[in-house]
């Protein structure tokens, strides 16, 4: 039978869909290119935010409308931190969560033989080890997401994710090695190490996230180690000092922020102020030859004023971020902030994330204007019908070159290439010879 995976959310959603994938090729399925073809469906799900919770339903809506006979299975973080609500969805037949998902093809298997509907979701305990979970490689991808760790601990006042994802929890170096050394020998050049809370990677068998990189830049065949989304209060001078060393590792650091304001950050129970902030960008410039500093930016949080909004604004262009995702609060049931009792209008939200974007975007286009000249490896990615062929810098840079009249591909492959000139959102390079 023909399945077809839909993912909302994050890398590690993207990670686990692949792994899901693979599961399902070995109980004999066959994975579908469009929708059209499947007789099955499985969602893997976000929800981080209630849009996103919106967006999820009606698309589940959507798919039993267009495919009344097709089977939908739900899958991910919704079902997790919303049982009770997912198994009310009508046009699901088989529900789980995040935890145990090898048994879906058990489950679709039953659910054809009987048709009754499946509803399996797992609760975490307090000393939940990390799910065997492996990709052997991505579908039409040059670098390779390997998720390292799962669940969070710390219950920011916003969040769903600690009662979607359980405790922390890592992966053993040893599994990683092996991973990473299958995904080198398929051809994969770049490694992204990805988790739930990245940067608490080992805290449960005493490591570092920093050994979990040394340990993967250390293997054959791997020219680029990228890491995901990381949270400052877990990174130390030492740990930078550490990666400095790592001829493979990419300048670029994705700190997640939320706030420019020591006000919002306490009323999120963030446990960072703006000055331990500026503290690791400051150490990560100084140790990284141009270092690119990307983030996550809330506006809109309960209680927020126009002053607490302009010193987060301050201190986001202070900082100069290269690129930065802005997003209105969304309110999430089940979390502390969804009560506070001071909420932003909408209107006002979106004028401030308006605002935040405005200047954000000028910032990115202050740091590719730094670029001008410089000269990078490129690995490229893909390459459009006109064309033009895309990749990224080592500090995530993206760059733009035509190649127009030539039956030669770049993909999956690193050139040299000098930043000649500025274009939308990214730079216009040219190969060296």
């Amino acid at each position: 039978m023909n399945i077809y995976f839909i993912t909302f959310g994050c890398k590690v959603n993207l990670y686990e869909t692949e792994n899901m994938k693979q599961n399902f090729i070995s109980h004999g399925y066959n994975i579908s290119k469009t929708e059209n073809e499947a007789e099955i469906f499985i969602i893997n799900s976000c929800t981080v935010t209630g849009t996103g919770d919106k967006k999820l339903k009606k698309e589940i809506r959507r798919l039993k409308r267009q495919y009344p006979s097709s089977i939908i299975a739900l899958t991910g973080c919704f079902p997790q931190a919303f049982s009770e609500e997912a198994e009310n969805i009508s046009e699901v037949d088989i529900v789980t969560g995040t935890k145990n998902r090898n048994i879906l093809p058990k489950l679709v298997s039953q659910y054809i033989s009987d048709l009754k509907r499946k509803n399996c979701i797992f609760q975490y305990n307090r000393h939940e080890t990390f799910e065997s979970m492996s990709n052997t490689g991505y579908e039409n991808n040059t670098r390779a997401f390997v998720k390292i760790q799962d669940g969070c601990n710390m219950f920011c006042t916003y969040c769903i994710i600690p009662y979607s994802r359980g405790n922390f929890r890592s992966k053993p170096l040893k599994d990683i090695i092996s991973e990473v050394e299958q995904l080198a020998l398929t051809g994969y050049k770049e490694i992204v190490l990805v988790g739930i809370n990245l940067s608490f990677y080992g805290i449960d068998f005493g490591k570092r996230l920093v050994d979990a990189v040394e340990a993967v830049c250390r293997i054959d065949g791997i020219e680029r180690v990228r890491l995901g989304s990381i949270e400052p209060e877990m990174i130390t001078e030492n740990d930078i000092v550490r990666l400095s060393r790592l001829k493979n590792l990419c300048p670029q650091f994705h700190l997640s922020l939320q706030s420019g304001c020591d006000k919002t950050l306490k009323a999120m129970n963030r446990r960072y102020l703006t000055a331990d902030y500026k503290k690791i960008v400051d150490l990560l410039k100084l140790h990284f030859d141009n270092c690119a500093i990307t983030t996550d930016i809330m506006v809109g949080f309960p209680g927020e004023t126009d002053e607490d909004f302009e010193q987060s604004l301050k201190f986001a262009q202070k900082i100069g971020f290269s690129k930065s995702h802005i997003f209105p609060y969304s309110p999430r049931k089940g979390t502390p902030a969804a009560e506070f009792e001071y909420q932003v209008s909408e209107n006002t939200k979106h004028q401030r994330a308006e605002i935040m974007s405005k200047a954000m975007d000028k910032c990115m286009y202050e740091f590719h204007k730094s670029q001008l000249g410089k000269e990078f490896p490129v690995l490229f990615e893909r390459e459009k019908s006109d064309g033009i062929h895309h990749g990224f810098t080592p500090n995530y840079t993206q760059v733009k070159i035509l190649t127009k009249n030539s039956d030669k591909s770049l993909r999956n492959q690193l050139f040299y290439v000098k930043i000649i000139e500025l274009g939308k959102d990214c730079c216009i390079g040219e190969i060296l010879s």
